[in-house]
């Protein structure tokens, strides 16, 4: 499956209550369940930068990773980019091709 990244910028005052920014993310991913059954999770970081997360997840096409990008900003995030992922060894065989 194709392996995507999902950067995600919140709302100021999404960040200020640690109890109210963890109901609103029980509540993304429950709807990222319901409405994208395919993905599968790898990892969730905290970005110190421009974004303040960073999602790593497969889906099983480009269609069901917008998705996940669409729910997000209908949660409140005020940006988020999803960004398709290529393994490095399939970069260096389709060098090799070239």
């Amino acid at each position: 499956m194709p392996t995507f990244a999902l950067l995600t910028k919140l709302a100021l005052e999404e960040g200020k209550d640690p109890k109210i920014r963890d109901e609103h993310g029980k509540q993304w991913m429950t709807r990222v369940k319901a409405k994208c059954p395919g993905v599968k999770w790898l990892c969730h970081y905290l970005v110190l930068g421009p974004h303040d997360f960073l999602d790593l997840y497969e889906a099983t096409n480009e269609e069901e990773a917008a998705k996940v990008e669409m729910i997000s900003l209908s949660l409140g995030a005020l940006s988020a980019e999803t960004w398709t992922l290529l393994p490095y060894q399939r970069y260096v065989q389709l060098a090799k091709e070239m």
